[in-house]
């Protein structure tokens, strides 16, 4: 073969194997024994190890209390902190029973310090009582997706019972991440609150380190006690890409170069698009006993995730519930858009009602004026029809009995 066609065929080796096939990457490595990295925009799992095992989450429960509190009450509302609140172990800001204290300030303290009196305290004023909180943790739970959890206190301490996974709590994380509250607070790395007592703990700095070694860092949660060893919820931002990890049970600082590890692989081999902007019509369907026909509107943003270097053909089809009708309310979810690549399913987002769409009322016409149909006027017109048919039978009946009596007495 001559000089040239094996310059040629290198090349062309070089070419196929640089740019036409797509690149392949190392596994990041990781000390945690349990860890998963999603996109926050689209969910999709990028990496995980052990994501699915039962794990001790320690603090990290707190995302489950913060966002829960967030969504049920106000940042305004005044929390009494009860006889229980004083009884937890550290960490904790001293809270005393019957001191007041505004929930924004609790959130802080609970993600900030990891306050676990202030966990018991936010738990006592949404539910009532600790237990009755744990049990909406887990229906929460369980309509976020995380299914593989269960929770028994509202701050982490050890509990046999009391357990999550790498992919549950990055999948409440994810759910978190998507209020803006939520997003502030654990985003701040110093907080002073008002306390009635001078010497109260006030000055509240995050424990998430990673606020301030890691650019783009914007959250979420640490954790730690000696069962559960060290344990991280992380996020971080850059441009339009957001990455979540978790990694549980990790050794003294390889918590924060694990998390790293983790979030430096998501930026560097993954692209995130916007496939569906919220609020955009879909279809028209009509609604069985409806007024009119409604528009359904995408729930929410659709992302989806590959790996860089990579494109797709994205189709969607339109899964609409069965048997829809009316009355139909504004919001209510009423289908789903689907999303392939190839054939397989990427995700979907609900479709919701853009209206209300009340039941048809039933008319009848009077003098070509259309009146709702009233059972009490129906049935007293149909009883009026009913007499002056009868009067008039009866009128009938005597003419023709007097008509014969005539008759009669002419024969006679």
């Amino acid at each position: 073969m001559s000089a040239r066609k094996i310059i040629l065929s290198v090349i062309m080796f070089l070419y196929l194997t640089t740019f036409c096939t797509p690149p392949v990457w190392a596994a990041p490595q990781v000390v945690g024994q349990s860890a998963v990295l999603i996109d926050a925009r689209s969910g999709k799992i990028l990496f995980e190890k052990n994501g699915a095992v039962r794990m001790a989450p320690a603090s990290t429960t707190k995302v489950v209390t913060g966002i829960i509190a967030i969504e049920l009450s106000e940042p305004t509302d005044i929390v009494t902190a009860g006889k229980n609140s004083t009884i937890v172990e550290p960490s904790a800001i001293g809270l005393k029973e019957g001191e007041t204290i505004p929930m924004e300030n609790l959130l802080y303290s609970l993600l900030l310090k990891s306050a676990n009196d202030a966990a018991i305290a936010i738990a006592e004023h949404i539910a009532g009582s600790v237990p009755q909180f744990t049990a909406l943790m887990n229906q929460k739970a369980r309509e976020w997706g995380a299914t593989g959890s269960n929770f028994v206190n509202p701050n982490g301490l050890p509990d046999d019972n009391h357990y999550s996974t790498a992919r549950d709590l990055a999948v409440i994380a994810g759910h978190a991440m998507k209020n803006p509250e939520f997003r502030k607070i654990v985003a701040t790395k110093v907080k002073v609150i008002p306390r009635a007592d001078d010497s109260a703990v006030k000055w509240l700095e995050n424990h998430n380190r990673l606020l301030w070694r890691y650019d783009g860092a914007n959250g979420i949660k640490t954790g730690y006690t000696r069962q559960a060893k060290q344990c991280l919820i992380a996020s971080a931002a850059k441009g339009d890409q957001e990455f979540i990890a978790v990694i549980l049970a990790s050794e003294g600082n390889n918590i924060w170069t694990d998390a790293k590890t983790l979030l430096d692989y998501g930026f560097a081999n993954f692209a995130t698009y916007k496939q569906t902007d919220a609020n955009r019509p879909v279809t028209t369907i009509k609604v069985a006993d409806g007024t009119k026909n409604v528009t359904l509107l995408t729930k929410e943003d659709f992302y989806y995730t590959l790996p860089k270097g990579q494109t797709a053909d994205v189709t969607h089809k339109i899964e609409l519930n069965k048997n829809i009708m009316a009355p139909v309310k504004k919001g209510q979810v009423l289908g789903k858009l689907k999303y392939y690549i190839a054939g397989s399913e990427i995700g979907a987002v609900s479709l919701i009602a853009q209206e209300d769409v009340p039941v048809k009322t039933l008319t009848f016409t009077v003098t070509n004026k259309s009146v709702p149909a009233n059972p009490l006027l129906v049935g007293a017109l149909v009883l009026g029809l009913f007499m002056v048919w009868h009067i008039r039978k009866r009128r009938r009946r005597m003419k023709s009995s007097n008509r014969l009596w005539i008759n009669r007495n002419l024969l006679k």
